[in-house]
C-alpha cells in the first residue's frame, strides 16, 4: 500500500484538529474527483513500517488531535492493510475518533469482510461516489449531495443507516 499523502494537522476532513493520511489508490474514477492523482495504486510513497509507525508515533503523541481521517485515493481499495494501522491506532489512543472517506456506499462496504472490518474500526464514514451534478460546496465535510455522513457506531447498534446532520457556520 502506499500513501499518497499525510498532513498532521487538518480541520477540513472531520470536526476537531485532526490528521489525515491519503491513502493512494482509488478505481472509483469520479469526474470532477479533488485528487485524480490519488487514484494510483503506485502514487506517492509505500507506507512501510517504519513509515507507519513514524506517524503512528506523532499521532498518538499529538495532545490537541480529536482524530484521524483516511481519506484517497479511497482507503477501503487497501482496507486489510489500513485495519492493521487503525487498530493500532486504537490501542493506542481510543480516545480519538476515526472519520474514512469512500466513494463506496456503506451497504457495499458491509457485504466485503475485509472492508467491513475496517469500516467497524470508524466512528464516521462518507460514503458514495462524488457526483459533479450533486456538487454543493455548502455541506459540511463532503462535496456532493449524495454523499453521507454515517455514524457508524448508531449504524451498528440500530442495524439501520444513521446519518449525522452537520451545519456550517
Amino acid at each position: 500500500m502506499n500513501l499518497y499523502g499525510y498532513i498532521p494537522e487538518s480541520v477540513n476532513e472531520g470536526t476537531g484538529l485532526r490528521a489525515v493520511l491519503f491513502i493512494s489508490g482509488c478505481r472509483h474514477a469520479c469526474p470532477g474527483c479533488f485528487s485524480p492523482d490519488s487514484w494510483s495504486f503506485r502514487a506517492g510513497e509505500p507506507f512501510t513500517e517504519e513509515r507507519q509507525q513514524q506517524i503512528l508515533h506523532e499521532v498518538t503523541t499529538h495532545p490537541l488531535l480529536d482524530g484521524v481521517t483516511l481519506c484517497g485515493g479511497d482507503p477501503f481499495f487497501s482496507a486489510a492493510e489500513c485495519t492493521s494501522w487503525v487498530q493500532q491506532l486504537r490501542a493506542a489512543r481510543p480516545d480519538l475518533t476515526v472519520w474514512a472517506y469512500t466513494g463506496f456506499e456503506y451497504e457495499e462496504l458491509i457485504t466485503d469482510p475485509a472492508r467491513a472490518e475496517l469500516a467497524r474500526l470508524c466512528d464516521v464514514i462518507i460514503d458514495g461516489r462524488y457526483v459533479e451534478a450533486e456538487r454543493d460546496v455548502s455541506l459540511p465535510f463532503r462535496g456532493s449531495r449524495n454523499q453521507r455522513l454515517i455514524d457508524v457506531r448508531a449504524t451498528l447498534a440500530t442495524r439501520t443507516i444513521v446519518t449525522m446532520q452537520l451545519s456550517m457556520r
